[in-house]
């Protein structure tokens, strides 16, 4: 595969990821921690990073609507349930290890 064949397939790929994403916000961010060790803000602070990276001017707020699909603050006031006493001490006892230790709260 040459070079630009792979940076298309693998934008294709993120954009099927946040797609899918979009699709299951029945998966909270602290699921994705505790099963996989990164989240949706995760992405959002890879993404902003890289914008960086390129000299593309990219807040935080803005990486996020774009992972989210919407401003944060809306996602999370239609989807984000408190988390269990379960999920919390998860995340604790492996926080060390995660991309992102807020718990994506």
């Amino acid at each position: 595969m040459d070079e630009q064949t792979r940076i298309e397939v693998e934008a294709a790929a993120f954009r099927d990821l946040l797609a899918h994403l979009g699709e299951r916000t029945d998966v909270q961010n602290i699921d994705l921690m505790n099963l996989a060790g990164f989240c949706r803000n995760c992405l959002a602070k890879w993404y902003r990073s890289e914008a960086e990276r390129r000299g593309v001017a990219l807040d935080y707020e803005q990486a996020r609507e774009r992972v989210y699909g919407m401003p944060y603050a809306e996602w999370k006031d239609r989807y984000q349930v408190e988390a269990s006493a379960a999920q919390k001490a998860q995340f604790e006892s492996s926080a060390s290890g995660h991309a992102d230790t807020s718990g994506g709260q």
